[in-house]
């Protein structure tokens, strides 16, 4: 019996060197495949042990019981076809573990994909070398992920499933993709001249940008904005232009960071429990819906960004005398690192 010698050498040639694996490796695969098949064919011979033999340079292949040459009369179709499959199969892994590879050194990264297919779950996204998926977790509120169109993704880890299969997972919701956004648009923080100090967001809603820079000259908020907002434009586009970006600029004071978390609100004044991590801020009346914001998300966000629970304290506009009450309150949340 002999599989097809050219075609038999120029696939195993393809394999062994644009693909990075042993011919060895590839010439073991087929036989135990061959034994398979030869099983499958005759399942007589399942309790036996039966072996094969490739010969890596010509190609001819051969079924041994001990040392019995058992090759049936004809079985070499079935040989031939095993052992493209084989390759074929070879080829597959190799380029999986090639692009897995690839995309380990890209983690944390912002990527550009091709939504391929959307179920109940999770969202299936071409990354041009390999597929990644996109979990409903990691997915941003109200945003359709449509077939055919085109996002930019942060690489967030590397993993497998429930099959032990290796997987790309990749994210539109991690405040670590604004972070890397920023990095990729403004060259300031690219060279370290500015630094992002914490980034945290309502995906698709609302996020907050702090930045700080101990350069003098350089104003850390200006840079990330950009003449005429064109910085800041740029990352709210990748964003879908559903997500007020905020930027603000980081200080060492707590009560300075707390007032630039909570604008555009105008503070009063502002009251520390260091020991519990809890703050009371006052504001007028007229003030409270800037420092709340809709549905919390401002008061929210400013107590994830300094990581104090946070008090909104009313009190009354100037020329009235109405009685001071709490409005809001928000609990620190844990920060990623950015």
């Amino acid at each position: 019996m002999s599989i097809v010698k050219n075609e038999f050498a120029i696939a195993l040639n393809q394999v062994a060197t644009e693909r990075g694996i042993q011919p060895e490796e590839v010439v073991a695969s087929i036989e135990s495949a061959i034994v398979a098949a030869y099983i499958k064919e005759f399942p007589a011979f399942a309790d036996k042990e039966i072996h094969a033999r490739v010969n890596r340079d010509t190609g001819e292949a051969h079924l041994y019981e001990a040392e019995n040459d058992i090759t049936p009369p004809g079985f070499g179709r079935i040989a031939a076809q095993t052992a493209r499959n084989v390759i074929i199969q070879k080829i597959r892994e190799a380029e999986r573990s090639t692009a897995v590879n690839h995309y380990q050194s890209l983690l944390g990264t912002v990527i550009k994909g091709r939504v391929i297919r959307t179920d109940m779950y999770n969202t299936y996204v071409d990354l041009n070398r390999t597929e990644a998926i996109l979990p409903r977790s990691e997915q941003m509120r109200n945003e359709h992920y449509t077939p055919n169109t085109m996002f930019s993704f942060l690489i967030k880890s590397i993993d497998e499933d429930k099959t032990g299969r290796t997987r790309i997972v990749v994210s539109r919701s991690s405040p670590e993709l604004i972070a890397q956004l920023f990095k990729r648009e403004v060259p300031e923080i690219a060279s370290g001249h500015v630094e992002i100090k914490a980034v945290v967001r309502e995906p698709g809603e609302r996020a907050k940008i702090a930045v700080w820079s101990n350069r003098g000259g350089i104003d850390p908020v200006g840079a990330c904005v950009g003449q005429k907002g064109v910085r800041v434009q740029v990352v709210t586009d990748e964003l879908g232009r559903m997500e007020k970006l905020d930027i603000i600029q980081w200080q060492p004071n707590v009560k300075d960071f707390m007032t630039n978390a909570l604008a555009p609100a105008a503070i009063e004044s502002i009251e520390l429990d260091e020991a519990k991590m809890v703050a009371k801020v006052t504001v007028q009346i007229s003030q409270a819906p800037l420092a709340i914001g809709k549905g919390g998300v401002n008061v929210n966000l400013a107590s994830k960004l300094t990581k104090y629970s946070i008090d909104i304290i009313q009190i009354p506009d100037k020329g009235t005398t109405t009685e001071a009450a709490p409005v809001a309150e928000a609990a620190p949340t844990e920060v990623p690192a950015v």
